[in-house]
């Protein structure tokens, strides 16, 4: 199989790493991409510069894809945690009620 059509492995921590000068794409670069076409007697867009484009429109999928997973967890984390209040607190407003 073609190292481009293999899934990669994620990084430790499912976490993408690319250095700061790194901008991500934005939807309306996507959509005003063009290519150049190939040379003399070939028909079609350059593969290079496809096969390019889409590694890139890759990563900043998988950096949205790990942002949107760390979103779920930390809003799983906190809503445990308001339930866990929640009980703790009618827990203690049945104790006051008992009391009195």
């Amino acid at each position: 199989m073609n190292a481009r059509n293999q899934r990669p492995e994620p990084p430790h921590g499912g976490a993408t790493y690319r250095s700061a000068a790194y901008t991500s794409l934005l939807p309306w670069q996507v959509r005003e991409r063009r290519f150049a076409a190939v040379g003399l007697g070939r028909r079609g867009l350059n593969p290079d510069d496809v096969y390019a484009f889409l590694d890139r429109v890759a990563v900043d999928m998988a950096a949205v894809y790990a942002a949107l997973a760390e979103s779920r967890r930390e809003t799983a984390r906190v809503k445990d945690g308001l339930r866990r209040w929640q009980a703790d607190q009618a827990r203690a407003r049945n104790e006051r009620d008992q009391a009195r």
